[in-house]
């Protein structure tokens, strides 16, 4: 099989593509690619079977990050939880592991990774598997009666009920909303000791995902205290980030929240909500979608390496950078996220 490159952006065909493969998420469609290009210029690349001028058929959409501080690397796709090739034939999945290999060594990445939802690496393709998550979604087939019957009784269903009994107000919106979900956002950051996204990452991905993109947040007394920000591809929602306030967490925010997320995916129509992935080491997190009580499975991403040096963003030495800035003011820890994230996609 030949393979050939196409810039999605000047490739109508990419888009016809993602709007009719049934496997296609929000993560291939143009505007998170978009974003990603806007926040970090990272170069976004399609492979594909199919020839200028004839029907796109099948596509892998990449993003070529080069870094000095990480290196350079092709990667399907950075931040995104998740991101299917879109073949005609599962089997043909060799024959693209097999070009991005040698285009690796010729190239001269770093790596080539992959981040399959369903699909296996294939054997003596060069890839292995450089890291495994949990992965949750909920069905919203049954009724609202019967989804909310399931969730865990004492984690979810009463204290949803108790964050409508302390008078929470509800919000949703885009823009409008984005400085009060970043504050929570740096709060959260610092209290798990991470470096956070840049500002301007989010701000970009509202303006190109525009009403596929939506920030719900709930308050106690006018003040936040808890927000995610969601994304939505034909029938399906995706929780994409969270955040909030630690000291207002016996109001039950999130809890609220994830509800009224599944009132809404109901109410218009979505027959799904992808939670997005899990750290096998985020127990907290992994127990909090498991009382939502839809399906869990494990994700793998596959890898290509061409060199195995150990990663700059990994080890020690990450940890201890992202301590140090975990105790400097917000403007100072929102500017090291401004720096230093484009490097880790």
């Amino acid at each position: 099989m030949e393979l050939y490159r196409s810039d999605p952006f000047a490739d109508g065909r990419w888009d016809e593509l993602v709007a009719r493969h049934p496997d296609a998420s929000v993560f291939h469609t143009r505007g998170w690619l978009e974003a990603l290009v806007r926040t970090y210029g990272y170069t976004p690349f399609v492979l594909t079977s199919a020839p200028t001028g004839n029907t796109l058929k099948d596509g892998v959409v990449f993003c070529r990050v080069a870094s000095w501080l990480t290196g350079t690397r092709a990667v399907s796709l950075p931040f995104a939880d998740h991101c299917e090739p879109l073949l005609e034939n599962g089997a043909d999945v060799f024959e693209f592991t097999h070009y991005l290999r040698e285009e690796c060594d010729r190239e001269k990445w770093n790596y080539a990774e992959l981040r399959p939802l369903t699909l296996s690496a294939p054997p003596n393709s060069g890839f292995q598997n450089k890291q495994s998550y949990c992965f949750h979604t909920l069905d919203l087939s049954p009724s609202l009666e019967k989804i909310f019957e399931s969730l865990h009784k004492d984690s979810m269903q009463r204290r949803i009920r108790h964050a409508e009994k302390e008078g929470l107000t509800y919000e949703a919106g885009s823009s409008e909303l984005l400085e009060d979900f970043y504050k929570l956002l740096l709060i959260t950051r610092r209290r798990h000791g991470l470096i956070p996204q840049p500002r301007a990452w989010f701000q970009n991905l509202m303006e190109c995902m525009r009403d596929a993109s939506r920030i719900r947040l709930v308050r106690k007394n006018r003040k936040p205290v808890a927000a995610i920000l969601t994304l939505r591809h034909k029938s399906t929602l995706v929780y994409k980030y969270g955040c909030s306030d630690h000291r207002f967490h016996s109001y039950a925010g999130m809890p609220l929240l994830f509800w009224k997320l599944i009132e809404e995916g109901k109410a218009t129509g979505a027959g799904s909500v992808d939670f997005g992935r899990s750290d096998p080491d985020g127990k907290g997190l992994i127990a909090f979608k498991d009382r939502l009580a839809g399906d869990k499975r494990s994700l793998s991403y596959w890898r290509y390496s061409r060199t195995h040096k150990p990663e700059v963003t990994s080890g020690s030495g990450a940890r201890v950078l992202s301590r140090v800035f975990c105790q400097s003011p917000d403007a100072v820890l929102a500017a090291a996220g401004n720096v230093f994230y484009r490097h880790l996609g």
